[in-house]
């Protein structure tokens, strides 16, 4: 599953989507986007759909919107007033077409094909646990180095990018946390709980915020993917297990996945944004793709009106302090090519293959402007096979494992990324989702340092600090002949790592 952005269109692509918000005059930069408390209905006899209406700001249109919504066939679900965005649900076939005409309505449309009831993430393969027999090779190899987690041994990540040598100098500021919107984290996991925020944890779930006790918790120990992300970014330091990125640092959760699908759908991720900046939240950790478009196309009104709502909430949580950090996909496509073939889309119903121009349609939020894309490395600091690219599109790169082509010298020897799991285990995952991590806990190293910086200070200091990695002379990873990628760009800049792989050591000294 992918995630994309095109960084060198921006300047032509993005005024696009830029054109949807400039007219808002919304984001008022000490604004609350708080929703208001609504209850949906649905009704019995038909299939009911969810929908984002977007509109101006001002609360007499808002108001006259929500009117219109009623007669349309509508039930608000809840408001984001600071940023025009009002979540749906409707059982009218017909609502989006009806509700756009209304006086004050910017764009609307539903954020999914399948009526109300395999997520979108950015990993690569399933989990493999570590077992007992790794678990105690690995503790007999991190043993022989002083100041080691138990299982470090096999965290060849965090030496790649320096993080170990960073954490001696300055672990993070506990007044620095990582949101990590996602499949929910397991907070009672040892490396976990030192450093979690339930304070700064909701259920985000169908677009409205539940911050009950232990919500932010996957619903299954399948959905592990928030829990490995989390202790890429903070796992603690503490002799149990594994040790992250920044193990100074909170970090929170906010579960944005449907209970019933496991789909990441808009108005979700809407909510999560908003819950973010409204929390507090210094930094978001994103590695996913909005469902149910890999790419969302400006000429659909449906989808247009998603990137609309989402590109709102992500621009409202940066205005209020937060950096929003994502992974850049696995696709391995060529993101400045003319167009790409998409099989996926959308994946709540039956895909329809399409071919899309990737400056035209939107992979969200990874696209939106301001969000640091991330590419993934192996341990040879080469583009992982599976990494997407394109010159223009990737901000920087870090390790996301490779385990076809790049095998670390580890005791288990295992080229992906060890991180936690739910029910207090431990487990390894490739993708650009557990690249994206690796950024957020840099980033948030560079916050403690210099916690004045906003967000777009910190995107330049993740930039200027990485190392730069130059375009390989071949990348035919299977020795057939062909190249499997083309990398384009300067040994400053190009396609594979953006402006580098990032440094944590750098960012600490």
């Amino acid at each position: 599953m992918s995630h994309l952005r095109s960084r060198r269109r921006l300047a032509l692509a993005v005024p696009v989507v830029l054109s949807l918000t400039a007219s808002l005059g919304f984001l008022p930069a000490a604004a609350s986007a708080a929703p208001q408390a609504e209850g949906a209905t649905r009704t019995a006899d038909a299939p009911t759909l969810a929908y984002v209406v977007n509109t101006k700001v001002d609360r007499h249109t808002i108001a006259s919107v929500k009117k219109a919504i009623g007669k349309a066939g509508g039930s608000v679900v809840a408001t984001y007033e600071r940023i025009g965005v009002i979540v749906v649900h409707s059982s009218n076939p017909d609502f989006a077409k009806t509700v756009r005409t209304a006086r004050g309505v910017q764009s609307a449309g539903a954020t999914r094909t399948a009526p109300l009831s395999a997520a979108g993430t950015t990993d690569e393969g399933a989990v493999e646990y570590l077992s007992a027999a790794q678990a105690e090779r690995t503790r007999a190899a991190s043993a022989q180095t002083p100041e080691s987690e138990p299982l470090e041994a096999d965290q060849w990540d965090l030496r790649a990018i320096g993080a170990d040598k960073a954490a001696k100098i300055d672990p993070g500021s506990r007044k620095v946390t990582v949101a990590v919107i996602d499949t929910g984290v397991d907070d009672t996991h040892p490396d976990i709980a030192p450093n979690f925020s339930p304070g700064q944890s909701a259920n985000c779930a169908g677009g409205k915020a539940d911050t009950t006790e232990g919500a932010w918790r996957p619903y299954t120990p399948a959905d592990y993917h928030g829990t490995h992300v989390a202790g890429e970014i903070a796992a603690a330091r503490n002799g149990v297990g594994v040790a992250g990125v920044a193990p100074g640092v909170k970090v929170s959760s906010i579960n944005v996945t449907d209970r019933a699908s496991g789909l990441f759908y808009p108005e979700s991720v809407v909510c999560a944004f908003v819950f973010a900046a409204d929390h507090g939240v210094e930094i978001t950790n994103n590695s996913y793709y909005v469902d149910p478009w890999l790419y969302n196309c400006m000429e659909d009104p449906d989808q247009r009106a998603v990137v609309d709502a989402v590109n709102r909430a992500q621009l409202y949580a940066q205005r209020k302090g937060t950096l929003n950090v994502a992974s850049a996909g696995n696709s391995n496509h060529d993101l400045d090519a003319d167009a790409i073939v998409d099989t996926t889309s959308p994946n709540d119903t039956t895909p329809v293959e399409r071919t899309i121009d990737p400056h035209e349609c939107f992979d969200i939020p990874t696209q939106l402007p301001g969000v640091v894309t991330v590419s993934a490395t192996g341990v040879d600091s080469l583009k992982s096979y599976y990494s997407t690219y394109g010159k223009g599109v990737v901000d920087v790169a870090a390790p996301g494992g490779d385990r076809r082509y790049q095998i670390p010298d580890t005791p288990s020897k295992d080229g992906r990324i060890l991180s936690t799991l739910p029910n207090g285990a431990y487990g390894f995952l490739q993708g650009t989702s557990m690249a994206s991590p690796h950024v957020a806990g840099v980033a948030a190293l560079l916050k403690s340092k210099h916690p004045w910086a906003p967000p777009a200070v910190l995107q330049a200091l993740l930039k200027a600090q990485a190392d730069r990695t130059a375009c390989p002379e071949s990348y035919d990873q299977d020795g057939n002949g062909t190249q499997d990628a083309v990398c384009e760009g300067g040994p400053a800049v190009n396609g594979f790592y953006g402006h580098g792989i990032v440094n944590a050591l750098r960012a600490v000294e």
